[in-house]
């Protein structure tokens, strides 16, 4: 980033607000606003308190909201190529997170994956795909945007390589798989050739017998072995799969109506203001719940997809297209899961799902896509 781009950004910090996307935020607050209805709901079979207690998941959810959508508004008014300028700096923290968490993290459901603040739960994995993401955009936009060269398409992958490991080893494998998808969609922008990216898929392929032996947990085999043959286990391991298809089947296409779902409020569904929160959708609201959910989705991400389309320059293209890609994967791999089509993972519904850290990387993510759209005109290559 050069000199007149950082003069650029401290000047025109306060500009361009009338290029400001406010469909794209209506579109997140729809989302939040579903996700407070249902945890609300699915909540109720556990918690009998005071509505205003942090103590209360909906409150608790309020107020992480509340303070994301703050982030949201000052990230929009700084330039994005400072972020950008900084990526390795974010990018080597979150490396150092993700070490320390192996090491002095908490476990929960057989994996470690976050450091416990008090009553907070800081879950390093959700700010390492934003910081991969700026990684990537900073080395394409500094090899001039291109991944045809074999040799920058291995430095990209290099550099994606670290956190997908130790993600993996936490061991989570769906995070894993969110942050390669986000790699193959950035190169495959920058123009990555057909022939390098299936030698690549390839040596992948044949790598995969020797990871599935020797490198994948065995609760993480057994919830694949679960979906694939759910009546061998109905009531260990394939007991969520099940519990989440009764859900969103019973649902029909209105609804059992909020607090009336009977998986949700009798506790068959386990951590339904989390990994499965689609389902509570889809049992309270029905068909229709879950298609304004879809909607809502969709519009967002054609908002998303817009800043990248307008984005002036390498950097703030590539940006936009990997923070797209970490909404669309979440959102694909936690609806997979919830219809049985995925062995279970610990992905969040972005917007959705209760979790802070969740909640305040997407909506980080959406100040950058705001930053982008702002000041597109400012970047715009000849």
């Amino acid at each position: 980033m050069s000199t007149g781009q950082l003069t650029f950004g401290r000047r025109g910090a306060f500009q361009g607000w009338d290029r400001f996307d406010f469909l794209m935020v209506l579109a997140a607050l729809g989302l939040v606003a579903f996700g407070l209805i249902l945890i609300d709901s699915a909540a109720g079979p556990t918690y009998s308190g005071p509505a205003a207690s942090f103590a209360n998941p909906a409150a608790k959810q309020l107020i992480f909201a509340c303070l994301a959508v703050g982030a949201m508004l000052i990230v929009s008014r700084l330039d994005y190529h400072y972020f950008v300028h900084f990526a390795w700096v974010f990018y080597g923290l979150s490396i150092v997170a993700l070490i320390a968490i192996l090491l002095v993290g908490d476990a929960a459901f057989g994996s470690t994956r976050w450091f416990q603040v008090g009553p907070l739960q800081v879950q390093p994995s959700e700010f390492a795909k934003l910081a991969t993401i700026l990684a990537l955009a900073r080395f394409f936009s500094e090899h001039g945007g291109d991944a045809r060269d074999l040799r920058a398409l291995i430095l990209s992958l290099l550099i994606t390589t670290p956190v997908v490991a130790l993600v993996f080893v936490e061991p989570d494998l769906g995070t894993s798989l969110v942050f390669f998808g986000i790699w193959i969609g950035v190169v495959l922008v920058a123009g990555v050739s057909r022939t390098h990216l299936l030698v690549l898929g390839a040596i992948i392929l044949a790598l995969f017998p020797f990871v599935w032996t020797f490198a994948v947990a065995d609760y993480q085999v057994s919830r694949v072995e679960a979906l694939l043959h759910p009546e061998n286990d109905p009531l260990g391991e394939s007991y969520n799969n099940r519990q989440s298809e009764i859900a969103v089947g019973s649902g029909r296409f209105t609804g059992n109506g909020l607090g009336q779902g009977k998986q949700t409020q009798s506790g068959f569904l386990k951590v339904p203001t989390k990994d499965f929160i689609f389902s509570v959708l889809a049992e309270e609201t029905g068909f229709v719940g879950a298609m304004g959910l879809f909607a809502l989705f969709i519009l967002l991400l054609m908002r998303g997809v817009r800043a990248a389309q307008i984005a002036g320059d390498t950097s703030g293209q590539l940006l936009a297209v990997g923070i797209v890609l970490l909404i669309l994967m979440q959102t694909f791999i936690n609806v997979a899961v919830n219809l049985s089509l995925f062995p279970v993972t610990g992905i969040p519904l972005p917007f959705v799902s209760q979790g802070g850290s969740s909640l305040l990387t997407v909506f980080v993510s959406l100040g950058m896509l705001q930053s982008i759209a702002m000041r597109h005109r400012a970047y715009r290559q000849a």
